[in-house]
């Protein structure tokens, strides 16, 4: 996150009615992004602090990520978001081609 902060990419993607924000003004679908990295985090002892940050770029330049937490630990109440993340194309980049 901190490097994500650095290169000014700490935008935070947020789901909303009709998809994804980041602050904006801007809804993008899940054909407007990409997931370049993505890096999970697993709790020593309860799987409730296991945790994916999604590092996502949209088709206008924004980067930013998305945070959630694992399985039934998730941050959403529905299903809305997860259908969103599945949808939107992976393409992930070494980590020394994005923080260059």
């Amino acid at each position: 996150m901190e490097k994500l902060r650095v290169k000014r990419w700490d935008n935070e993607f947020t789901i909303v009615l009709g998809g994804f924000t980041a602050g904006n003004n801007k809804i993008y679908n899940p054909e407007d992004l990409k997931i370049i990295k993505t890096y999970r985090f697993e709790g020593d002892s309860n799987p409730g602090d296991s945790s994916i940050l999604y590092v996502i770029e949209a088709n206008d330049g924004l980067i930013g990520y998305s945070l959630d937490a694992y399985g039934v630990y998730s941050n959403h109440e529905d299903e809305k978001y997860d259908d969103f993340i599945r949808k939107i194309v992976v393409e992930d980049r070494e980590e020394q081609i994005i923080f260059v």
